[in-house]
């Protein structure tokens, strides 16, 4: 399926497309943690055009970081209770190959 932009949406292997189904709630937490994250990258750039001292703009950049980082851990354990659990309910045990790969990636 191609998205507004031309852009292939990610198909699996098994050729049925796989989409989250979280809740409206936990949806506008992720967004809105988000655009936080947004406002922070926003505000770096802005330091460095502004020439702000190198460690000051480090340090915002770690923020940044570690905000991203809880949103990705609030997305896996999301992902892991429903995703994830549904799936192997199903029988379909793939998904722990394919977990362990997605947190390899995250802890790189």
């Amino acid at each position: 399926m191609d998205t507004e932009n031309g852009a292939a949406e990610p198909v699996h292997p098994h050729g049925d497309e796989r989409r989250s189904h979280h809740s409206d709630r936990f949806k506008a937490e992720l967004i809105a943690r988000l655009n936080r994250i947004e406002g922070q990258i926003r505000g770096i750039k802005g330091m460095i055009e502004r020439d702000t001292y190198c460690d000051h703009v480090l340090n915002q950049i770690s923020a940044a970081q570690a905000a991203l980082n809880g949103v990705g851990k609030l997305l896996l354990a999301g992902h892991m209770r429903s995703c994830v659990a549904e799936r192997i309910r199903e029988g379909d045990l793939d998904v722990i190959d394919e977990l362990l790969a997605t947190m390899n990636k995250l802890l790189r």
